[in-house]
C-alpha cells in the first residue's frame, strides 16, 4: 500500500479535537535543517512498520480512536497515498494529513477524503529554497496553500522558525502574506538550537504576528 517509517498509537495533539493514531509515511524530498524526523527522509529505509501491521492495529482500535493522521516525512511523496487513505476511511476513521505541500497534484487527489490538514508553511518565497534545501519548491507550496484554502476543509497553517532559518522581519512579512491570501489559522513554532541563547531581537512579538488571524498560536 504505502511504506511506513513508524506509528504513534495514540495522540491528542496531532489531530485537533480527536483521539488519533499517527502513521509516519517514509520519504521526503526536502532537507530542512530543523527536521525532527530525519530517519524518515530516505524514500527507502531499513526497518519501519509493515502496512499489514498498521492495518491490523487500526482494525482492532475501531470504536476507540476517532481518527488517523498521515504524517511524515512527506505523505504525498508516495503514489499509494490515496488508496491508503481511502482504505482507512472505509474503516470509519476521520482522516488528518500533515504536509509541506510539495506535491499539489497528489494533495488535490486526496483532499475529498480529508477532515483536517496541517500545512507546513516553510518560509517566505525568497527564503524557501534556503530552508528546504531544494529549488523551485515555493511555487508548488503556494499552489497547495490555495488548494487547502479553497477546499473548505478545517486546517492549520504552521511555520517553524528561528532567526538562523530566516530573519525576523521576513517572519512578519510572511504573516502579512498569509493573511492577504486568506489564511485565518496560523501557528508559529519557535525552534531553539541546543546551547544557543536567543538574542532579544530574535524574539517575535506574538501580538504583531497574530493581529490579522482569527486563530493564532505562538509556540515558543
Amino acid at each position: 500500500m504505502i511504506r511506513l517509517g513508524g506509528m504513534t498509537p495514540l495522540t491528542t495533539i496531532d489531530f485537533p479535537g480527536k483521539l488519533a493514531a499517527v502513521l509516519f509515511v517514509q520519504g521526503c524530498p526536502w532537507r530542512c535543517s530543523y527536521c525532527h524526523n530525519p530517519e524518515l527522509l530516505p524514500a527507502r529505509a531499513e526497518g519501519g512498520l509493515a502496512w499489514e501491521d498498521a492495518d491490523d492495529f487500526l482494525r482492532r482500535r475501531r470504536g476507540l480512536l476517532d481518527g488517523v493522521v498521515f504524517s511524515g516525512g512527506e505523505p504525498t511523496v508516495q503514489s499509494g497515498l490515496y488508496r491508503a487513505i481511502a482504505h482507512v476511511r472505509r474503516m470509519g476513521y476521520r482522516i488528518g494529513l500533515h504536509t509541506g505541500g510539495m506535491y499539489p497534484g497528489r494533495l488535490r487527489q486526496v483532499l475529498p477524503l480529508l477532515d483536517w490538514i496541517g500545512l507546513d508553511v516553510k518560509a517566505p518565497e525568497r527564503f524557501h529554497s534556503t530552508v528546504t534545501g531544494r529549488k523551485h519548491g515555493a511555487v508548488q507550496a503556494r499552489e497547495s496553500l490555495h488548494l487547502v484554502l479553497d477546499s473548505g476543509i478545517d486546517y492549520e497553517c504552521r511555520t517553524t522558525w528561528h532567526a538562523d532559518v530566516f530573519p525576523l522581519p521576513a517572519l512578519y512579512e510572511l504573516a502579512d502574506d498569509l493573511a492577504d491570501c486568506g489564511v485565518a489559522n496560523w501557528a508559529v513554532q519557535a525552534c531553539r538550537e541546543t546551547g544557543r541563547i536567543p538574542h532579544p531581537d530574535d524574539r517575535p512579538d506574538p501580538a504583531r504576528l497574530g493581529a490579522r488571524f482569527s486563530r493564532f498560536e505562538f509556540r515558543g
